[in-house]
């Protein structure tokens, strides 16, 4: 079983910047896909940014691209989502989630491990 730990969630005003981070607890999950998802309240949980275990393949929702940037640093066993130019619709509460199969690009990918969940507010 893996369990995600995420962090870096906060308070931040509108055009700012956060970096969130998602890790496992007891295992490594560098052969894991791994994503980022997000729910705001009174809305369905919404797919943000996935990216294959090498680090080599990304994909992004289109509410996101260009702004947001997820990476992942193997060697520390970390998975990350920058988030510049921050907006008042980007809150939610940010969700990683991770995978044991193969990569392929869908906003519909069943993952096996979830995080939970770490707030992120912004202010207009």
């Amino acid at each position: 079983q893996v369990q995600l730990v995420e962090s870096g969630g906060g308070l931040v005003q509108a055009g700012g910047s956060l970096r969130l981070s998602c890790a496992p607890s007891g295992r490594t999950f560098r052969t894991y896909v791994t994503a980022w998802f997000r729910q705001a309240p009174g809305k369905e949980r919404d797919f943000v940014a996935s990216i294959s275990s090498s680090g080599g393949n990304t994909y992004y929702a289109d509410s996101v691209k260009g702004r947001f940037t997820i990476s992942r640093d193997n060697a520390k066993n970390t998975v990350y989502l920058q988030m510049d130019n921050l907006r008042p619709e980007d809150t939610a509460v940010y969700y990683c989630a991770a995978d044991r199969g193969g990569w392929y690009v869908s906003k519909n990918r069943d993952y096996d491990y979830w995080g939970q969940g770490t707030q992120v507010t912004v202010s207009s």
